[in-house]
């Protein structure tokens, strides 16, 4: 299985969120689990990648920007950020991108 997202011809987008953790994991693993099951779930979603080496790097592909809308409402995941700003992350940005066109190899 590959760890490079499968997505359809663009145009697309790209939410990027890349973080800096604090000291604290508690529930952590768990919730990101539970965010990538969830997300798989939302109409719109077309695939994540993610890397984390110090400075963590997610970027989740969706169909349009409605959909990204209604993730970021859905209340688990309205929760799940709430603890990612009081406990897990001490820095973060989340950017959202337009993917006009994409090569592989």
């Amino acid at each position: 299985m590959s760890l490079i997202a499968t997505t359809p011809e663009p145009p697309y987008y790209a939410v990027i969120f890349t973080s800096e953790r604090t000291g604290t994991d508690e529930g952590y693993a768990d919730t990101a689990l539970r965010m990538l099951t969830l997300a798989a779930e939302q109409p719109g979603y077309l695939g994540v990648e993610s890397a984390r080496e110090g400075l963590g790097i997610t970027v989740s592909y969706w169909r349009d920007l409605a959909s990204i809308q209604s993730w970021k409402r859905n209340a688990d995941h309205v929760e799940a950020q709430k603890r990612g700003r009081d406990q897990w992350y001490s820095a973060f940005t989340c950017r959202i991108a337009h993917v006009k066109r994409e090569y592989s190899l």
